[in-house]
């Protein structure tokens, strides 16, 4: 799911990809907009906001707003700096920038009740979630080729319109690609929806314990692959007929 790459991944790969950190990116955008009333999973519109408050000369405002898309850079900067550091083709280059965002989710779950409604707390949770977005969201592209993003759908709406207009006018022999792609982009867009859901139901009933549930998202992720990882090592070991 994770450790393959490039020409290694298969549909199913992507598949399983984009149905567990969709859910997770989803959750957090829902659950951190109940939370702190700003969209915590992309910087559309941020920029809108930030362009508003440098018009209304609220330079406060607009200052923690320029962190916040700054701080979404940073967490694709050093997810990329990671895997690039300890190389794209180790098996494990990914764990380092999942292990940053749990930490993150796990703080905003456990300290997020501190929450005072102040400019000063409001700037450092919700700078902690773009950040661990920017993570994450970076982290996918690397690992996709491009291929899935999760923590916003702008993107993924645009690539199923364009192939859903390639369809009608698309060769015999292209329909397959392309309905593959156009299966992707729905899941995408799916299990992004059910995390959404997900996340501003259970902050209702659990508030900020309910970013628990990413977390263990997360952790799921990580022993999937790293059991597969080991589990065909030890037949590939005990195989006699290797």
């Amino acid at each position: 799911m994770l450790r393959h790459l490039g020409t290694k991944r298969t549909y199913a790969h992507n598949v399983k990809l984009a149905s567990l950190l969709c859910i997770t990116a989803g959750f957090v955008n829902a659950a951190g907009f109940l939370a702190f009333s700003v969209l915590t999973t992309n910087v559309t519109g941020h920029a809108a906001l930030f362009a508003e408050r440098l018009a209304m000369q609220d330079w406060k405002t607009a200052r923690v707003v320029a962190l916040w898309m700054f701080l979404f850079l940073a967490g694709a900067f050093v997810s990329s700096f990671i895997v690039s550091f300890i190389g794209r083709n180790q098996r494990f280059s990914y764990v380092m920038p999942v292990f940053i965002e749990m930490a993150i989710l796990l703080g905003t779950a456990l300290c997020g009740y501190r929450y005072d409604h102040t400019l000063v707390a409001k700037e450092l949770f919700a700078g902690g979630l773009l950040f661990a977005m920017g993570l994450q969201n970076s982290l996918v592209s690397i690992v996709s080729g491009s291929v899935v993003r999760t923590t916003h759908l702008t993107g993924t709406f645009t690539d199923l319109g364009i192939e859903l207009a390639q369809v009608l006018r698309a060769k015999a022999e292209d329909h397959r690609a392309l309905k593959i792609r156009i299966k992707l982009r729905c899941a995408i867009i799916f299990f992004f929806m059910c995390g959404a859901l997900a996340g501003a139901y259970l902050f209702h009933y659990f508030s900020f314990h309910s970013f628990l549930i990413p977390v263990s998202i997360l952790v799921f992720a990580l022993l999937y692959d790293v059991f597969r990882i080991r589990i065909k090592r030890y037949y590939r070991q005990h195989n006699p007929f290797n």
